[in-house]
């Protein structure tokens, strides 16, 4: 399986805390069926991004034989501050530095002129990657909006453990509530710690399969992230539109 989303390298923000924390989370992942995974620290008002100390971890965890392969990407605050570099530096927070970036909103608002920051990311290339949707509150009950943001070319990506009601009953139901009008594009981790947060990805994908077929569950954890970790377009269309929008290439 390809996690997409995960704060397994230390010291950058509230993911693993020192250099243990960070090779038991990647074994955990490993030992777990996890192949590939995305290092995707937090930036944001508290947590500034720090690509070289990211480079450097990357470079070091690469040299262990019993952990998954480590890629590059960012767990990306829509602040003001933010979206004003990534248009002045846009392969710096996408994953890989290629086209998908994960996109992260506030639990208190939704900005009114977010889906113009949305439009022009999409022009430049970048597919946003929203992240868990079923735990911001906001965002659960605006299955709408969600769906015309998909249609327009944006992702979706839903936490393992939502499915297992780890974050409440009420996002265990967005969860199933989006997963049914198909506005779902990848199952992660989020993982941020080895007992409350971990790494680890076979429990939701039985739970997946079990309830929407294997063949989902593959695209979900394999597949469509898969495709994420090369840029290439992922082409899954909600229920009630045709046909996804132009893909956008970045490179």
């Amino acid at each position: 399986m390809v996690d997409i989303h995960s704060h397994v390298l230390y010291g950058l923000d509230d993911g693993a805390k020192d250099k243990e924390m960070s090779i038991a989370m990647l074994r955990l992942a490993a030992a777990n069926g996890t192949t590939d995974i995305v290092a995707t620290p937090h930036s944001d008002l508290k947590y500034p991004f720090k690509p070289d100390e990211i480079e450097e971890q990357l470079a070091e965890f690469a040299k262990l034989d019993d952990v998954p392969r480590i890629h590059r990407g960012c767990d990306f605050h829509l602040s003001f501050d933010n979206i004003q570099d990534l248009f002045e530096h846009p392969l710096r927070y996408t994953i890989n530095g290629h086209g998908y970036l994960l996109v992260e909103f506030a639990n208190q608002a939704i900005p009114a002129r977010i889906g113009d920051v949305l439009r022009r990311m999409l022009g430049m290339g970048i597919c946003p990657v929203i992240t868990h949707p079923e735990r911001n509150a906001l965002l659960a009950n605006g299955l709408l909006q969600i769906a015309e943001w998909v249609e327009s070319g944006c992702r979706v990506q839903v936490t393992a453990q939502s499915f297992a009601g780890r974050f409440g009953k009420s996002a265990q139901v967005a969860a199933r509530n989006l997963m049914d009008r198909d506005l779902v594009h990848f199952v992660a981790s989020d993982a941020h710690d080895l007992e409350n947060r971990p790494p680890t990805l076979r429990a939701a994908f039985q739970s997946v399969s079990s309830e929407y077929g294997e063949e989902r569950a593959d695209a979900l954890f394999r597949t469509n992230p898969a495709k994420v970790l090369t840029g290439q377009p992922v082409t899954i269309a909600a229920k009630g539109f045709a046909k996804p929008r132009q893909w956008f290439k970045l490179w």
